[in-house]
């Protein structure tokens, strides 16, 4: 009976997150709000001398800084060339990356494809490999399905999953209640991401906690991942695949970036497939979203030209704002990371107990912090929801900071 109970509450919180989501990437209904003061931070930097040498402007990186003292970053790092060249937060405390899991997944996929013991095919069936779902059973049509459309994110498979909420409107207007042949419609869509999971565990033997501590976490030297920190969300009246989540430092996410930026070496040895973020920058599927999440492949988010980062940028992003982003390029890797604890414990309660949709539990949040007297208010400067054109102005000041 506990057992169920927590499940309940955790499908509930996947339910309104991926709400949110919904309502982040489609603009957050035009909501605005007035600039709110600035928080005092403390910024850990390079001295001027080494961040110009770099490929910074140190007025650039005070402008970065300054508009993140106006939002809720928890934590923030800019690495180039393997040194931080600035820094805000505890780079050691680990934070529910939500969305992010997508990419971690994807990482752990291109380690088994460079393990020399290797028999997941990325071109093998559903079928092939015995993997179906219940209680809605798939058609011989989706079974058809391969590894390699899961993780592009093109199976086509309108099908009940869980922590799909309310995004599951854009995966009805994109995918439709009839079959799609596999491969031609790309979506959004959390049952491939939580089946991949299930092919995953399936075909290796491994769970995505152990896996991911022998297979990334040790050889790339993350510092404070722990076993612990995977946890899974079900449904089983909907699907029986599971969604696996993280909770990841900035100090670790970094060093994941820097994984992809060495072409997946590590302690001279490949953890990756050579050709992985190949695959992830030149075989992926425009989303029309636009922005940071212009283009999806592999489970990574490929920016926009409008973004201003340069070709080749590849970034995981989560509910929150929370962002690794891979710009080769610049030899260089930016985290991001807001804690949504405070914001769950507002948002919860609106949608459970007042049967708010999560569109106006949002808007009320928002709205709330936007009064004169309520930006004094700890949530309102501490632990606020970052909308997307905040996060966007974010990465303006980024890209206006490279020399």
């Amino acid at each position: 009976m506990k057992r169920r109970a927590v499940t309940y509450i955790l499908a509930l919180l996947m339910i309104v997150i991926t709400v949110t989501v919904y309502l982040v990437l489609t603009g957050e209904n035009g909501l605005s709000r007035p600039k709110p003061p600035g928080r005092s931070i403390e910024v850990t930097r390079l001295d001027p001398a080494e961040i110009r040498n770099l490929g910074w402007k140190t007025d650039g990186l005070d402008e970065v800084f300054s508009h993140v003292a106006t939002l809720s970053t928890d934590s923030l790092m800019i690495v180039t060339d393997g040194q931080v060249v600035g820094a805000f937060g505890d780079l050691s405390r680990p934070y529910n990356v939500h969305s992010i899991r997508k990419s971690l997944l994807s990482t752990l996929i291109g380690r088994q494809m460079a393990s020399d013991a290797n028999q997941l095919r990325l071109d093998a069936t559903l079928q092939e490999l015995g993997i179906g779902d219940a209680p809605v059973p798939l058609t011989e049509l989706q079974r058809q399905t391969t590894v390699r459309h899961l993780l592009k994110s093109v199976s086509g498979i309108n099908h009940p999953a869980a922590a799909s909420g309310s995004l599951q409107a854009e995966i009805d207007r994109r995918l439709g209640h009839n079959e799609n042949q596999p491969g031609t419609r790309w979506a959004y869509n959390n049952w491939d991401y939580n089946t991949l999971t299930t092919v995953f565990e399936s075909e290796t033997g491994t769970g995505i906690a152990e896996a991911f501590d022998f297979g990334i976490a040790q050889p790339i030297g993350m510092e404070d991942f722990e076993r612990s920190a995977v946890a899974y969300i079900s449904d089983a009246s909907r699907s029986e695949h599971r969604a696996a989540m993280f909770t990841l430092s900035a100090r670790d996410l970094a060093r994941i970036g820097e994984l992809y930026l060495n072409h997946g070496r590590a302690g001279g040895q490949h953890v990756l497939a050579e050709n992985w973020a190949r695959l992830i920058t030149q075989d992926f599927t425009e989303t029309g979203i636009g922005g940071v999440r212009w283009g999806h492949g592999y489970l990574w988010w490929i920016p926009g030209p409008e973004t201003g980062l340069p070709e080749g940028t590849f970034c995981a992003w989560g509910l929150g704002n929370q962002a690794l982003m891979v710009i080769p390029r610049w030899n260089t890797v930016v985290v991001h990371q807001s804690d949504t604890t405070e914001f769950w414990k507002r948002f919860v309660p609106l949608v459970r107990d007042e049967g708010m949709t999560g569109e106006a539990a949002i808007e009320q949040l928002i709205l709330s912090c936007r009064e004169a007297a309520a930006r004094e208010i700890e949530y309102c400067s501490e632990h606020r929801f970052i909308t997307r054109r905040e996060f966007d102005k974010l990465i303006s000041l980024i890209v206006a900071a490279r020399t």
